[in-house]
């Protein structure tokens, strides 16, 4: 008889949770207390209680052929990098190929998980829920936390004294959703991550003035790379990743400095961070550095006062005639309707084995999903971690002892530390090829480059210098799918697809003024040879 497994939400990790779940032969039941799917990428012009909420113009940070999941390439004709519009489009094809609505119970809350009383030999859990008023419980032998860490806003209000005299209006940028009602204000926004930068940066188009508040500044990417091709496809290749790795740490800060600073230099526009050496997430946006330049944003250093209309920082200067303060601030993790503290967050870490897995728990039955923040997309992340979730709750991979686990999760810690800092926002911070990887392993579906360099060295030479996306784990192990190789080998067609919208005469590699200058510093050698040779 299959397992049952309760999934709890039904957005990104829900969706590729229920699908892992039936490719493992699984019974899944997914609970989603909204009317539909998309979770975190839905938009609604109105804010939901206990639903993660975004604004209208938000587009992904990571490339559609990095994002996609592993046997599901997104179609040729989406661009690049998408609104978020396209990208709930893509999880309703998603969703529609592989069957996976008729397992979701929508518009159902849940109350709480809690371990039945046999769970030391069944690891079964009790789920309760709500629906239409009404209460139900049911018996599962897993748990897939799917809910999410974008619901529960963190705003540091006693960090701001004064805030309660401020006659303005301020909220977190969790409220935001579009620039209307903004025009001609003076808006001052607190945060340094990728929403503070893209409210700054849509609200100044049409503010008298914004103003954009950090204490620790940030380094800014595009997503346009090398040759315009997508920022991660040309920095998350394995050849890159090893050079991380192995490369002295000074070496590397180095070399990522030069990197980051070749768009514009960072502490000419007051951006530079604090800690430069700090591998923390970059912001990415294209518009900002502009809007800096236009004088449309302006950079300041922390908060220390706020007055009635005032801003003070903590240089002494003062910002007067403040009309709005959007806190940009990140969020807290919150899982209400676990009874016990499964897992949680204590001294600056979270308690899950992998990122995944209470590591306390009697029967390793409860995985959280999604509860990490990768230099990646979170998709492919949140792929392998299902798969891996689902052969665990069916016997096929088990886990570590307690104290294993425990080790792990602190070193991890410790590391995690060394390269990212002890900020609040980069408690789910993790290298992203490595976990891939690390992940994969688990399953036996890391590609062997080895064993395909003798077998495939075209394709040997793809995985290792080219994009690692999400199609080199479907080459061996569990769930390996014929396609994978030909995704690889055609993503460039997928690139270009969207871009090539006018036919446009390819140009000659080398332009007849550059052949005819080679021609004559030829012909000058030549007459210098014959010149030595004769006199």
């Amino acid at each position: 008889m299959a397992k049952k497994v309760a999934v709890i939400g039904a957005g990104v990790s829900g969706l590729i949770s229920l699908k892992c779940c039936v490719d493992e032969g699984l019974e899944p039941t997914c609970f989603e207390r909204t009317e539909d799917i998309g979770g975190l990428w839905r938009f609604k012009d109105n804010v939901e209680d206990g639903r993660a909420s975004i604004y209208k113009s938000v587009i992904t940070n990571t490339s559609k052929e990095m994002s996609c999941f592993s046997d599901f390439p997104m179609p040729e004709d989406f661009p690049n990098f998408l609104p978020n519009s396209k990208l709930l489009e893509y999880f309703r094809i998603f969703a529609k190929k592989f069957d996976l609505l008729k397992y979701i119970q929508f518009q159902t809350i849940v109350l709480t998980v809690k371990k039945c009383p046999d769970f030391s030999s069944s690891g079964r859990w009790e789920v309760v829920t709500q629906s239409n008023g009404k209460e139900q419980s049911a018996v599962f032998d897993a748990v897939m936390v799917c809910s999410g860490h974008h619901i529960l806003p963190h705003i540091p209000l006693k960090s701001f004294p004064g805030i309660e005299r401020f006659k303005g209006q301020y909220f977190h940028s969790r409220q935001y959703k579009h620039p209307v009602g903004f025009e001609g204000k003076r808006i001052l926004v607190i945060g340094i991550g990728n929403s503070a930068a893209d409210i700054a940066s849509e609200l100044s188009k049409n503010a008298a003035q914004v103003f954009i508040s950090t204490r620790s500044g940030s380094w800014v990417m595009s997503r346009i790379s090398e040759d315009g091709y997508p920022w991660d496809m040309v920095f998350h290749t394995r050849f890159k990743s090893m050079l991380r790795n192995i490369l002295p740490r000074t070496v590397l800060k180095w070399m990522m400095e030069q990197q980051l600073n070749r768009w514009f230099n960072h502490a000419n526009y007051s951006l530079e961070p604090k800690n430069k050496y700090l591998m923390k997430e970059p912001i990415l946006n294209d518009d900002l550095p502009s809007r800096i330049l236009y004088g449309a944003i302006k950079v300041k250093p922390r908060v220390t006062e706020l007055t009635e209309t005032s801003a003070i920082f903590e240089d002494g200067t003062v910002e007067g005639d403040i009309d709005v303060i959007v806190f940009a601030t990140g969020y807290t993790f919150s899982f209400p309707f676990l009874e016990e503290p499964v897992f949680q967050l204590e001294q600056n870490m979270v308690s899950l084995y992998k990122y995944m897995f209470p590591p306390r728990l009697e029967k390793s039955t409860l995985a959280c999903l999604g509860l990490i923040q990768p230099l990646g997309s979170i998709f492919p992340t949140v792929e392998l971690q299902a798969r891996w979730a689902t052969r665990v709750f069916k016997g096929l991979c088990s886990l570590p002892s307690e104290q294993t686990m425990m080790e792990d999760i602190i070193k991890r810690k410790e590391k995690r530390i060394e390269l990212f800092g002890e900020s609040h926002s980069q408690v789910l911070q993790t290298n992203y090829v490595d976990y891939l990887d690390e992940l994969a392993l688990e399953i036996g579906a890391k590609p062997d480059l080895i064993s395909l360099l003798f077998r495939e060295p075209k394709l040997a030479v793809k995985l290792f210098f080219g994009p690692c996306n999400s199609y080199q784990y479907r080459l061996a192990g569990s769930g390996q799918w014929e396609g994978a190789r030909h995704a690889i080998l055609s993503q460039e067609q997928r690139i270009l697809k969207p871009l090539k919208t006018r036919s446009v005469k390819a140009a000659p590699t080398f332009p007849p003024s550059f052949l005819l200058k080679i021609l004559g510093l030829l012909a000058v050698f030549v007459a210098f040879f014959f010149h030595l040779h004769w006199f």
